[in-house]
């Protein structure tokens, strides 16, 4: 009968703790090698994201009619929502 090996799973569970450890790295100095400018754009991307998500989930539970307007007006003006992984920047 086979025994339970806690030493291969042990070094197996260190290896897939290295792995996601060098993907954090490489995540975080792909990050870090974009430009302010880049940094910039996707944080009002990111922001317009979160009012189109607030605007729209606010407008599911508006009752009142001139409220509703109001809200239908805002999320006209942040524009239409972007395609799903479309970004300007890379």
């Amino acid at each position: 009968m086979a025994g339970w090996d806690g030493d291969a799973l042990a070094g197996s569970m260190e290896q897939a703790l290295e792995r996601q450890q060098e993907a954090e790295e490489a995540r975080r100095a792909a990050r870090n090698a974009s430009t302010p400018e880049e940094r910039e754009q996707r944080a009002r991307e990111e922001s317009a994201r979160l009012d189109r998500a607030r605007l729209e989930e606010q407008l599911g539970r508006a009752t009142n009619p001139a409220h509703r307007a109001m809200l239908e007006r805002a999320l006209k003006a942040l524009g239409p929502p972007p395609a799903d992984g479309d970004s300007s920047v890379e």
